[in-house]
């Protein structure tokens, strides 16, 4: 059984479409569960669905109940399946300067 926190589970789920003024992917949960994961407004997170995972911001939301979140634009998401939340780490990427350094 995974460790950490419960999943959280999918209230709605917002399809765009072209033209539409916001589109894109995005994922709005509650302030306390996003405190309770060190999330804050704008972080990127992995959004690990039952099918496959994406990146998305973060948009906190207090009118949203404890426990859901609203999706936007998130392929293999539909409502009431659970979601996890995993924190984008950019700092642990690799740094490649031998590719990018000129041969002497």
């Amino acid at each position: 059984m995974a460790r950490g926190f419960p999943p959280l589970q999918v209230g709605a789920f917002i399809a765009t479409r072209r033209g539409d003024a916001e589109r894109g992917p995005l994922l709005r949960l509650h302030p306390v569960d996003a405190e309770q994961r060190l999330i804050r407004a704008g972080e990127l997170v992995w959004v690990y669905g039952p099918r496959r995972h994406e990146l998305a911001p973060v948009v906190v939301d207090d009118t949203l109940p404890r426990g859901f979140v609203v999706v936007r634009d998130l392929a293999g998401l539909a409502v009431t399946e659970t979601v996890r939340l995993v924190k984008h780490d950019v700092r642990s990427r690799p740094i490649l300067t031998s590719a990018l350094a000129p041969d002497a």
